[in-house]
């Protein structure tokens, strides 16, 4: 099961450098400060969670601790929903999907929570 993690946090890396050039060279010039800032937020999430996702699944491999599966599964699902919310908000404009950004904010903040449970465990 690490591997799958590992493996999808390397893919949320890599594919948010690719969207950081998009966004700051095609972009630039396209979108609003307002809809640059929402894009740049959720290619920082989707960095950040991805390396969050790497780093547990090195812990998952080294520990049986189910709730680090449980955190890996939340950075997975949570960063497609609040980053995948974003991305959509700002190439459909469509305002809806602001609404569902903080469903995917809410699954990382519990996946930070198993993650910390996982670290008392040990």
């Amino acid at each position: 099961m690490y591997k799958i993690f590992s493996v999808l946090g390397s893919v949320y890396c890599g594919l948010s450098v690719l969207l950081g050039a998009f966004g700051a060279h095609a972009l630039k010039n396209k979108l609003t400060p307002y809809y640059l800032d929402i894009f740049e937020t959720g290619v920082k999430y989707q960095m950040y969670h991805g390396l969050s996702l790497i780093l547990t699944s090195i812990m998952i491999a080294q520990f049986k601790i189910s709730a680090l599966k449980y955190a890996a599964l939340g950075f997975s699902v949570g960063t497609l929903i609040f980053s995948g919310s974003l991305y959509l908000l700002v190439f459909l404009n469509m305002k809806i999907f602001g609404a569902i950004t903080p469903i995917g904010g809410s699954i990382l903040i519990c996946s930070w929570l198993c993650l910390a449970w996982a670290c008392y465990q040990q």
